[in-house]
């Protein structure tokens, strides 16, 4: 038992170090060195063949290798500026729109395509607030967001319907953009003047070819058209990446866009998840969890937070809790939002977190300000989380 702790404790120590810079080695080394201390080599290495031969596993690494795949398209051919440019909703509404928009389609340094834009229409305005907004509304829509890598990954790791859990998500979206309007967007003055003409035409393209991948795919799971339901998934993703390509109005460099994003690293992201999480059931750690005298829930719910904040990831804390809370629960969809909504409110507020310390540098300001800024409503979910997951309790 004391040889699992330690390598437990070890593999986790592994993965926020080498994640910080490059997760899916972190995942890789963190698994082999788990794997080192609890299993047989001849285990460890069984079970990577079975992880990179598992057909859903392999599935899901190609969606998330295509989804930045579309926002790199986008982004170059100018097909998300276009739904910038043509939202007519006002000072604050473009402020707190653009990068809700920008946000759901993963891109490395995402939060730097949409600094620009909160740079000339906040005029005038703080730039811790700017930060603030920009990381704020950012993340919001990927909570519930079908085609987030980070939540398809994590309802597979606990076998739920994704769509039960979005439905059970949407109520802590709701609190958080009212506390976006309380605590950002109602210090927000002025208003915003258009220069350019309005174009219908250049606003419903990029919207349709965004929405029509989780459309597809929430069609696909609905009528259970294909027997392994990331096939739908992965159908959908291709749907918008080829229209992406059909309405470009330019020509588009896939070698650039390619090397620009990296797409790749979200499908070793991905095995490497599902590789951790099948050595970690091997492991035999079951027993040691199974002797904390904590209630599971709640202690999922603070490590969680904690977690989400330490490393600045959504996945690396939920491919460490949800299994440790499914060793002696059945999880339920209620349970996995107050879990999820702990993580990911503790990932927004990273220090570590990739898109807050890039959008300090584009504003050229202390990540201090900004975090001062930030952690009263994310503390506010958590403290609702909890308050929530103790009435459960008791």
């Amino acid at each position: 038992m004391t040889l699992i702790i330690i390598g437990f404790i070890i593999a986790f120590v592994v993965i926020v170090i080498i994640g910080q810079k490059n997760l899916p080695l972190a995942l890789f080394c963190g698994t082999v060195i788990l794997g080192l201390f609890t299993l047989p080599p001849v285990n460890i290495v069984n079970i990577f063949i079975r992880t990179i031969s598992d057909i859903p596993v392999i599935l899901l690494a190609f969606v998330v290798f295509f989804i930045p795949m579309i926002g790199g398209v986008m982004r170059e051919t100018g097909q998300m500026d276009n739904i910038v440019k043509n939202l007519r909703i006002g000072k604050r509404g473009i402020m707190a729109v653009a990068p809700a928009i920008m946000g759901l389609l993963p891109m490395p340094g995402g939060a730097l395509f949409s600094a620009p834009i909160m740079e000339k229409s906040g005029e005038g305005v703080n730039d811790d607030l700017k930060v603030a907004i920009n990381i704020w509304y950012r993340h919001l829509l990927i909570l519930i967001y079908p085609l987030s890598s980070d939540l398809i990954a994590t309802t597979r790791i606990v076998n739920l319907n994704l769509y039960d859990a979005i439905l059970y998500l949407f109520p802590t979206l709701i609190i958080a953009t009212i506390l976006g309007q309380i605590f950002f967007l109602n210090k927000v003055k002025g208003n915003i003047s258009y220069t350019e003409e309005f174009s219908l035409k250049n606003l419903l393209i990029p919207l349709a070819i965004i929405l029509v991948a989780p459309l597809l795919d929430f069609a696909f799971r609905s009528f259970k058209v294909f027997p392994i339901k990331e096939i739908g998934t992965l159908l959908g993703v291709l749907t918008g990446f080829i229209l992406s390509i059909i309405f470009s109005p330019i020509r588009i460099d896939f070698k650039q866009i390619f090397l620009k994003m990296k797409p790749y690293r979200f499908s070793f992201i991905i095995l490497g998840l599902f590789y951790f999480l099948n050595i970690f059931k091997a492991s035999g750690i079951d027993k040691v969890i199974a002797s904390i005298p904590f209630p599971p829930l709640i202690l999922c719910i603070i490590a969680g937070f904690i977690l989400g904040i330490a490393t600045g990831r959504i996945l690396l804390p939920s491919s460490i809790i949800f299994p440790i809370f499914l060793l002696s629960n059945n999880i339920t969809p209620f349970n996995f939002a107050l879990i999820y909504t702990s993580i990911f409110f503790g990932y927004v507020v990273s220090p570590v977190h990739p898109c807050l310390s890039m959008t300090c540098e584009y504003f050229t300001k202390d990540i201090k300000g900004s975090l001062k800024l930030l952690m009263p409503p994310a503390l506010i979910i958590f403290a609702i989380a909890l308050i929530l997951g103790l009435g459960k309790i008791f």
